[in-house]
């Protein structure tokens, strides 16, 4: 096996004696699939240490598993102000529990939300959650029109 190289699903598949399209619905927890190929997959992932590609589970399932929470906030704020941050821990803790990355994303100086709504647009993330949407003009416009699912907490 490559020692240098990312271990691949080929790879694994290679291993266990099966098909790519095996490995791959073993790994991706699929069913239809009978016990001793899963056993096989399994125990070639294992050995092997392969860890599956996010960017190409993104790709073929245009998912990141990925919510950013924006605080369009001065920076000393950010870090200061007891409601941010116990609100980003709760945020936290139940996306962690769903299995889904936290993404923060700081608003831009200017306040127009543009950064925010750029960096929303690039399909980097699966939605948003927007904290203390208040303190500058145009960022909420900004970034609803990305089309994504955004929740907003905080009064405007």
């Amino acid at each position: 096996m490559r020692s240098s190289e990312r271990i691949t699903l080929e790879d694994v598949a290679r291993a266990a004696g099966v098909s790519r399209a095996t490995a791959s619905r073993v790994v991706r927890g699929d069913t239809g699939v009978t016990e001793k190929k899963t056993k096989a997959v399994r125990a070639a992932v294992a050995s092997l240490g392969y860890i599956p590609n996010s960017a190409a589970r993104a790709l073929v399932s245009r998912r990141t598993g990925t919510v950013a929470v924006v605080i369009p906030e001065p920076d000393q704020l950010i870090f200061s102000d007891p409601f941010l941050t116990r609100t980003v821990q709760e945020i936290s803790h139940h996306l962690d529990a769903a299995d889904i990355q936290l993404v923060m994303v700081f608003g831009d100086q200017a306040g127009h939300g543009r950064r925010a709504a750029k960096y929303l647009r690039n399909g980097s993330v699966d939605g948003a959650i927007v904290i203390s949407h208040h303190r500058f003009s145009g960022q909420v416009e900004a970034i609803m029109g990305v089309q994504l699912p955004v929740v907003f907490i905080g009064r405007p």
